[in-house]
């Protein structure tokens, strides 16, 4: 990777075992080569995906693992090829560290879809050497993985729009939401619905918070300014709502039943899941067949959708809702968000933190 400074050793805080439990960790920082962005964190913002990684589930694990990807510093220093980043600028570095470069998403600025994707921690790298992630000081990345924050987006609140901000945006200008009069549905109000709501609102929807309870009502509506709240489990309501939608976006990240959702979409409507789920899900085709409805899905977003995501949170002033914590709360930060005790994301002080 050639290198403009010799490797150095950093401190970051990583899950060295299957126990979960995050430690202190020293590690040798990879070198910035020709094409680089070493990025001295700030903030660094974590969301299930995390809570995945560190309890394993999947057995894909790597140790020791390093998490950390919705980080945003500021750029420290720069590879020998590099003249798109300046020193002292502010920059954010999401779930993506690497692709083959030479895929059909690869070459169609579709990166996230790459099957030879490297993400940006618990991966190997093109050199040989793992990725770590945004819980640490310092962060080498590629060049093509970093985006600018726009001058006025506060970097506490932009670090979860690396993740959930795009999440939500990329979909919705897939498709052609990106428009006024659009009556959307979000279905679960964690990490992701939450940004759903404030971006849906901020391009002009009727957005209408779907939960089981009536528990978030004050919360979707008066707080973060949803027109509507359906309690999923009355099912008056639900029969009021038939055929009401444009959209759903699904960001739940547990087993559902899709019918009852379903059935809310217009003719053309899209059900788009976004929520990761690692057991079969179920429907009848007539309900899709009767209404030429989509079930669909969607990843994260291109480092294209991204920054423009980002341009676009700083010219509507949408900001993610947050909880700051320092890295030596992250264990009990990742228990609280198993029991999504959070609103509506944690956001480590990385610069704050004794390493």
């Amino acid at each position: 990777m050639g290198s403009l400074k010799n490797e150095r050793s950093v401190t970051g805080w990583a899950k060295k075992n299957p126990s979960g439990i995050l430690s202190p960790y020293p590690y040798t920082l990879r070198k910035t080569g020709p094409n680089n962005v070493c990025i001295k964190g700030l903030h660094c913002g974590f969301c299930h995906a995390v809570l995945r990684q560190t309890k394993n589930p999947l057995g894909m694990q790597n140790y020791p693992m390093l998490p950390g990807h919705e980080l945003v510093g500021e750029v420290e220093e720069v590879g020998s090829n590099e003249t798109k980043f300046k020193g002292g600028k502010a920059v954010g570095v999401g779930c993506l560290g690497g692709c083959c470069k030479s895929c059909e998403p690869c070459t169609s600025r579709k990166k996230q879809y790459c099957n030879k994707r490297i993400w940006s921690y618990n991966n190997i790298y093109h050199d040989g050497q793992p990725t770590q992630g945004g819980f640490a000081p310092p962060m080498v990345v590629h060049q093509q993985f970093v985006v600018r924050i726009p001058e006025g987006l506060a970097l506490k609140h932009a670090a979860p729009l690396l993740c959930a901000g795009v999440t939500v945006y990329s979909p919705l200008k897939h498709f052609g939401l990106i428009k006024t009069g659009v009556r959307g549905g979000i279905l679960g109000l964690g990490g992701v619905g939450h940004m759903g709501v404030k971006i849906g609102k901020a391009m002009g929807h009727h957005v209408t918070v779907i939960s089981s309870s009536d528990r978030k009502r004050e919360e979707a509506t008066e707080h973060l300014g949803a027109d509507e709240y359906l309690v999923s489990s009355d099912a008056t309501q639900m029969q009021v709502a038939t055929e009401s939608l444009d959209y759903i976006l699904d960001t739940t990240p547990v087993n559902h039943p899709l019918e009852p959702y379903i059935s809310l979409l217009k003719v053309d409507g899209k059900l788009i899941i976004t929520g990761v789920i690692s057991t079969p899900m179920q429907f009848i085709t007539p309900m899709l067949m009767l209404g030429r409805k989509s079930i669909t899905g969607s990843f994260i977003g291109s480092m294209e959708e991204t920054q423009e995501m980002l341009e676009f949170c700083k010219e509507k002033s949408v900001e993610s809702k947050i909880e700051i914590v320092k890295m030596d709360y992250v264990n009990t930060a990742i228990e609280r968000l198993e029991k999504n005790d959070v609103r509506y994301r944690f956001v480590v002080d990385v610069a704050g933190s004794k390493f």
